[in-house]
């Protein structure tokens, strides 16, 4: 995966300069730039697990607001209502575990490419290279019929 956005949390000169003038500016600016710069990338993990841990936190109060404000009188639409409420929940569960399994694929899958691209690396590094070919007398070198 390629990230080409000119503020990433890496070692670039836009985050560098970014981080200096926080420094000059107000201290606690540029702190904060170094901290987005060497754990930047752990961010979208933490916000993902900040997000749900708050959805099932507030989900007690949004069924409890759905049950106080959703009867409208009629008994059965109210049951109904709730069913599909519950089936819905249970469609939202299971789209967050394929999703997490699939992040969990693509993260096997970059693994895997990054262990193939290595091993190739250490296959040509372990190569040993072709040995020098010296021209024959006459002028001729002998790798092809001049």
């Amino acid at each position: 995966m390629n990230t080409t956005a000119l503020i990433r949390p890496a070692w670039t000169p836009a985050t560098i300069a970014l981080m200096v003038i926080g420094f000059m500016v107000f201290w606690p600016l540029g702190l904060a730039m170094l901290a987005y710069i060497i754990w930047g990338d752990r961010l979208d993990g933490f916000k993902r697990d900040v997000n749900r841990a708050t959805d099932g936190i507030f989900a007690g109060c949004r069924k409890a607001s759905y049950r106080a404000s959703a009867h409208t009188g009629n008994v059965a639409f109210d049951d109904w209502r709730e069913k599909e409420l519950e089936r819905l929940n249970e469609e939202r569960r299971k789209l967050d575990e394929m999703r997490d399994e699939f992040d969990s694929y693509a993260r096997e899958l970059r693994r895997a490419k990054d262990q193939d691209d290595f091993d190739r690396f250490m296959a040509n590094r372990n190569k040993p290279t072709a040995p020098t070919v010296t021209p024959k007398k006459g002028g001729k070198s002998g790798l092809l019929d001049d």
